[in-house]
């Protein structure tokens, strides 16, 4: 391929995770999604011993947002680096968070088109006052099928990539089984499995330590408060309120998905009003324990409870937050995985390099806001003579007003202020007068420009960063399934330089 991947520095350092007991409990073979290829992984999961590396992230439209599979993939390499050191099977994991019900995240999905202009869909939104139906129980409907339509009129995707979408993205399917699917198969090629959070053999493996941390809130609210506290004067940002009486468990209610919060001696759901004692919801959780869920504090701690992961891959907000949550593992018997940051970077297409070359740029020039590069290409064209005249002109205003300050102050002091007054006006007047030539250069340029803003779009579509933008699956359309080996390979080497100069834990 000729795409250039250009990897962005992430100020959060590696290490080595340490290992733990491994092993996976037989009856959380339920929870993995059963697409072909994941037979092997899910094997090796199971043998004594076995560990694992987990990334995960709430579904989405078309696969999510390109930085779910830098995660993904970002996992799939730390696995395969450490099963090589310990020599015990260490298998990647994607944990699909379909409790989640913010479908605002979820709904949308964008691409750059053919002629490189970006493009971007919306299923549908949801009215503010809604029910906050999780996205495991959020059906597509039939607005998906003419935003399947679109994709395949804009982006040049091949047969195998509709149908790869086609076959989960259906309009009977929910937001999170039709993501979870799509994952699953596109990742199982890696020897990485999808853990889908919403399946009852997940839920019910949650259950005991959601209700336990209920029967903790009191005790674990002011650990976080007092661990916010630590790191808000260590100059940290704790990432999530804390403090508010809300416990770390959301309870499905009349409202949707629904904060539960301390109560006298029971709890109450913030939006509805719902009131519950311990027993009730040890009820619930014994009787329908898909209502039950983790907030996002707790979700890690769960996570390491059902599967033996040594370290969690995540992005830069993830790492802002994970912090904070260090206190909840000792009170409930957690061992604690290792955070590490996923790789962060960008995918610059030919034509994008081309561009650059063409105007002597570099990347990060392209990657300030407009009009930066365009308006340096333009003043570049400036006649000599409209530049040293220019130069010139304010050149003589600041010696010449310079030289009547002086004289002026011999005069009045007070004249002072104002001959300064007068030298930065006429400064202005020199400024304005090239931006005017470089406005009417621009019009006259708009090829040239146009070339670079359409660079611009690859780089930063929507003038936000491609992996937070950009969607998984018309990503892979536009480039091909050699994309994912590529990455593989550049996040390979990320984490061997940035781990080899470290001291490997026992």
């Amino acid at each position: 391929m000729n795409l250039r991947l250009v990897t962005t520095p992430l100020a959060t350092p590696l290490g080595w995770p340490a290992p733990r007991p491994g092993g996976l409990a037989p009856a959380l073979r339920d929870a993995f999604v059963p697409v072909p290829g994941s037979a092997a992984a899910l094997a090796r999961l199971a043998l004594p011993g076995a560990l694992a590396v987990t990334t995960g992230q709430q579904p989405g439209l078309f696969g999510g947002p390109l930085y779910s599979l830098h995660k993904a993939l970002s996992a799939v390499v730390l696995a395969r680096q450490l099963e090589a050191r310990w020599a015990r099977p260490v298998v990647p994991i994607f944990w699909s968070a379909g409790d989640d019900h913010d479908f605002a995240e979820a709904n949308h999905a964008a691409w750059l088109t053919a002629e490189g202009t970006f493009s971007t869909v919306v299923l549908r939104e949801r009215a503010p006052d809604a029910v906050l139906t999780p996205l495991y129980r959020e059906p597509l409907g039939p607005e998906i099928l003419p935003l399947l339509e679109r994709l395949a009129a804009e982006v040049p995707t091949g047969p195998d990539v509709l149908a790869q979408l086609r076959r989960h993205y259906r309009p009977e399917a929910t937001m999170g089984a039709s993501c979870t699917g799509y994952l699953a198969e596109l990742l199982a090629p890696f020897g990485m499995v999808v853990f889908d959070a919403t399946r009852p053999a997940a839920k019910r493996a949650q259950a005991p330590l959601l209700c336990e941390a209920l029967r903790q809130a009191a005790a674990l609210e002011a650990q976080l408060v007092a661990r916010a506290a630590t790191l808000r004067a260590a100059g940290a940002d704790p990432g999530v309120l804390v403090g508010d009486g809300a416990t770390l468990v959301m309870i499905e209610g009349e409202r949707g998905r629904d904060r539960l919060v301390r109560h006298g001696d029971g709890f109450r759901t913030r939006r509805s009003g719902e009131t519950f004692s311990l027993a009730q919801l040890a009820d619930v959780a014994q009787a329908d324990a898909r209502r039950l869920s983790a907030n996002v504090l707790l979700r890690p701690v769960v996570e390491s409870a059902l599967l033996p992961t040594v370290a969690y891959v995540a992005g830069p907000g993830e790492l802002r937050y994970l912090p904070l949550a260090e206190p909840l593992y000792a009170p409930l018997g957690v061992h604690r995985q290792r955070p590490l940051p996923r790789w962060s970077g960008l995918v610059v297409e030919p034509r994008i390099d081309r561009t650059l070359g063409k105007f002597g740029a570099s990347l990060t020039d392209l990657l300030q806001p407009a009009p930066f590069l365009e308006d340096r290409v333009i003043r570049a064209q400036i006649p000599a003579e409209a530049r040293e005249a220019l130069g010139g002109l304010q050149e003589a205003v600041a010696r010449e007003y310079g030289r009547l300050g002086v004289v002026a102050g011999e005069v009045d002091p007070t004249l002072v202020r104002t001959l300064e007054n007068l030298a930065r006006q006429a400064q202005l007047g020199a400024e304005k007068a090239e931006a005017r030539l470089v406005k009417h250069l621009r019009l006259r340029e708009a090829v040239e420009t146009a070339q670079i803003a359409r660079a611009r779009e690859g780089v930063l579509p929507g003038g936000k960063p491609q992996e937070r933008i950009l969607s998984v699956a018309p990503w892979l359309g536009r480039h091909g399934p050699e994309l994912l080996d590529e990455l593989l390979a550049v996040i390979g080497d990320w984490y061997r330089t940035g781990l080899e100069a470290l001291p490997l834990s026992p």
